[in-house]
């Protein structure tokens, strides 16, 4: 203990005594090595301060470099940006405009199918259903034939068919009078409420297609032979009035489609 006191001497090996905490080095040579770190530590912080100011520079630098990098658009590049979106959307609008042209030409071809079905299958129903009983005329003189192809009532085809619904259970019965007739290009089916009609019952018209040329029916007698007559002129009288034919062949012509022939079995 007593040695670790007397560490501390001068050059005549006298003990230099202690201050406090710290210590007093012998002819100033303490304050010459304190001075050379003040001055080192002083040069190391100008060198320190120095790299970090050129660190911050270069660090500003790159990020202006950065920021014009991002910001470095034309006005040519901005025109030719607009150029490419105009016309992908002209294309854009073109394909949708000729999208909604084929969908729009398709539901009215659809449409047109759908009526020129519906008007077959009315044909059909009305001739399949024929029944053989005549009607008496307007004046109630006469009668008139169960089928009649009109060279008399002015009418394509008038005839007497079963099928006439009745969900209300009106006081009439299941029979109905119907006739078809063109009036410029429409093919329009006309019926009565009653069959011996007066001149006082109007018939009901429903337009059923347009753009129809022509309809004709032919008939096939029970000699094989076939007719667009009906009553055969070689059965007048009340039984050529209630005859049917054995088949009937209905042809419709459609103005730039053709025409479309059903042909059918009638039961005896």
């Amino acid at each position: 203990m007593g040695m670790a006191r007397d560490h501390f001497r001068d050059r005549r090996g006298k003990p230099v005594p202690r201050r406090g905490r710290g210590f007093n080095c012998g002819f100033g040579r303490c304050h010459s090595n304190s001075n050379r770190l003040y001055r080192r530590t002083r040069h190391t912080g100008r060198e320190q301060s120095g790299l970090d100011e050129k660190h911050a520079g270069s660090r500003r630098r790159a990020v202006n470099r950065r920021v014009e990098q991002v910001h470095a658009f034309t006005l040519i590049e901005v025109l030719v940006s607009l150029a490419i979106f105009a016309i992908l959307a002209a294309l854009a609008y073109g394909a949708l405009g000729q999208t909604l042209d084929a969908a729009e030409l398709l539901n009215s071809r659809m449409d047109r199918l759908q009526a020129i079905q519906r008007t077959m299958r009315l044909l059909s129903e009305d001739l399949l259903q024929l029944s053989p009983r005549p009607i008496r005329d307007e004046l109630g003189e006469g009668y008139g034939p169960a089928l009649d192809t009109g060279f008399q009532s002015g009418f394509a085809l008038e005839l007497t068919h079963g099928g006439w619904s009745n969900p209300i259970v009106l006081p009439r019965g299941t029979l109905q009078r119907s006739a078809y007739r063109i009036e410029g290009d429409e093919l329009i089916r006309y019926h009565w409420m009653v069959l011996d009609r007066t001149l006082a019952n109007e018939p009901i018209a429903v337009v059923l297609l347009d753009g129809v040329e022509s309809v004709l029916f032919r008939f096939l007698q029970a000699n094989g032979e076939w007719t667009e007559q009906w009553p055969p002129a070689n059965r007048p009288g009340a039984l050529g009035a209630r005859q049917r034919p054995r088949a009937a062949e209905i042809i419709l012509t459609l103005t730039g489609e053709g025409q479309i022939s059903r042909l059918l079995e009638i039961a005896p």
